[in-house]
Order: structure tokens, then C-alpha cells, then sequence
């Protein structure tokens, strides 16, 4: 009797939970706000293809400083409803990932929030280019990026225990924040308020990343 007494409450309360508050239910009476979410998702889509060909274009002019995999590694355009909750849309390219290396770079639109173009790199592909990455602090200092600090390296938001501005770094705080982690990220963000020129920001904050990688 108290064990079926127990589970009733329990779904009493858990149906409690289930009724929804005013505005909840303007918007599940709302068609329009979830079909334009839909259209701006769409749009967000298209313009991750349009960049991923620029990008290709890219990789193709700098081919003689990245690794073969790099090169023959094809765009993948994926979409999530809940990262932190927010729906998410990702370009990956290139895009070479194993369980101990890591080559890619992984530009995100995040609901809410912004755009982000990241270079991730781990295992073999760390120890390629940290040296030039490095080398090309000056350049970093200047371009607004920011580098991971989060020993979890699947993180993507701006948060400061998770990415800090290079250009309030020293040389040697970034030089001791690459030797301390098995990976590197180092990442550009963009203002949501900024989608007329995003094609643009994201395609030179690609080549910002190349760039870094270069001897």
C-alpha cells in the first residue's frame, strides 16, 4: 500500500510540472515563431555551404603545408536542438578525427549567441604545427582570437573557463597554455548583428586559421 501510495504522488507531481504557464501556451498556439526558426535555420544552412566552398578553395591554395588527410577530408554540415539548451548548426572542414588526433576546423552557428570559426587540434596534428602556431604569435595577437583553456576540449562557448582573448595574454601565457594542454583551439567569434558580412568574417577567419599554421 505505501509503495503504490508513493508512486501515485509521484505521477501526480510529475503531471503537475506538465501544465503549461501563459506564455507557454501563446507559443504552442503559435505556428508562425517555430516555421521562421525554421527559415533562419535554412538560411543558416545555405550560407555554411556557401562558406564550406570557399573554405575547399582555400585548402587547395595552401596545400603544400597541411597533411594529406587534411586535403582529401570532405565539408559535413550538422545540426543540434540542444547545446546548452539553444539550437546549433556546425560546418566541419576539413575534418579528420580519430581518438587521438584531431585536425579540424568547426565553424558554429549557436542560437542566441553568435558565430564561431575554431581550429582544433590534438595527437600528431598538435605537435605538427605548434611550433609555427607559436612562431605566428604576432599575428595572433591581432586577429581577435581567442585560445581554450578548458581542459575539455569539446566546449564551444565564450565563457572565461573556457577561452580567453590572446591579445591580453603574454607570449609566454600562451606559450605555457600550449604546452600544458594535449590539444590546441584557437577560435574567432561574430555578432549574430553582423550576418549581412558573415560569409565574409567567416572565410578570412579561415584563412586566419591556415595561416597560423604556416612555417
Amino acid at each position: 500500500m505505501l509503495l503504490k501510495t508513493i508512486c501515485k504522488f509521484t505521477l501526480m507531481a510529475d503531471t503537475s510540472k506538465l501544465m503549461l504557464s501563459y506564455g507557454e501556451m501563446q507559443l504552442v498556439n503559435n505556428t508562425a515563431w517555430i516555421l521562421t526558426k525554421r527559415k533562419i535555420m535554412d538560411k543558416v544552412n545555405a550560407l555554411l555551404g556557401n562558406v564550406s566552398v570557399k573554405f575547399q578553395e582555400l585548402v587547395i591554395s595552401e596545400h603544400n603545408h597541411l597533411p594529406p588527410a587534411v586535403i582529401a577530408s570532405t565539408p559535413k554540415i550538422a545540426r543540434g536542438e540542444s547545446y546548452q539548451q539553444l539550437p546549433y548548426m556546425l560546418l566541419d572542414y576539413p575534418r579528420c578525427f580519430d581518438k587521438e588526433n584531431v585536425f579540424a576546423v568547426r565553424t558554429m552557428f549557436w542560437w542566441g549567441n553568435f558565430f564561431s570559426c575554431t581550429l582544433h587540434l590534438s595527437g600528431v596534428y598538435k605537435t605538427m604545427f605548434e611550433h609555427a602556431i607559436l612562431k605566428n604569435l604576432t599575428t595572433l595577437q591581432s586577429t581577435g582570437l581567442y585560445i581554450c583553456v578548458n581542459e575539455e576540449e569539446w566546449e564551444h562557448h565564450f565563457e572565461t573557463e573556457n577561452y580567453i582573448a590572446v591579445d591580453t595574454l603574454s607570449k609566454a601565457e600562451i606559450t605555457a597554455i600550449v604546452n600544458k594542454q594535449h590539444f590546441i583551439k584557437m577560435a574567432a567569434k561574430f555578432s549574430l548583428h553582423q550576418w549581412s558580412a558573415m560569409e565574409g568574417l567567416l572565410e578570412k577567419s579561415f584563412s586566419d586559421a591556415l595561416h597560423l599554421l604556416k612555417y
